[in-house]
């Protein structure tokens, strides 16, 4: 069966209404922490317990962090705008910006986020432009109190439950 072309543009356009907590997911890259900053994280199973991300496969932080065989997910608070903005800034550590200690992975974990998700890397799958990148979940927590940070249509926001 023949399927349509679908534009880039129009991708972009149509999936920038579809809402995603900003995460941070991070790990080491022998002594140097390295992250990326993504909009793609989600949970996949209970039983076992799997998340998954995708990084690009331009991604020279996932080339980074690809070896640590860990990663951890640090889904943001919605007062942390400034935060998930240092990690875009080239110049400069994004390490120094937050105070981090390491998950039980090794992964750093970022203080003060509204959750954490450690995992060791379960699979990685070829999907596209992009890799889907499987974690079993070892360890988590998150602070009911506090709303995600979210990213919609080019902007940041937040959620307030009904």
């Amino acid at each position: 069966m023949e399927h349509p072309e679908i534009d880039g543009g129009e991708y972009r356009r149509v999936f920038g209404r579809v809402p995603t907590a900003v995460s941070i997911v991070t790990a080491m890259d022998g002594d140097q922490p390295v992250a990326m900053v993504i909009g793609s994280f989600g949970s996949v199973s209970m039983d076992p317990p799997l998340v998954q991300f995708m990084p690009g496969k331009s991604s020279e932080s996932w080339k980074r962090m690809s070896g640590a065989g860990s990663f951890c997910v640090n889904v943001l608070g919605d007062d942390q705008v400034d935060l998930s903005n240092s990690f875009f800034v080239k110049d400069v550590d994004p390490f120094t910006a937050c105070t981090w200690d390491t998950a039980v992975t090794g992964a750093p974990r970022i203080e003060g986020c509204a959750a954490w998700i450690d995992c060791v890397t379960h699979e990685v799958v070829d999907a596209g432009d992009h890799w889907l990148i499987l974690g079993r979940i070892v360890g988590l927590d998150g602070d009911s109190d506090r709303a995600p940070l979210v990213f919609l249509g080019g902007s940041y926001g937040s959620f307030e439950a009904h």
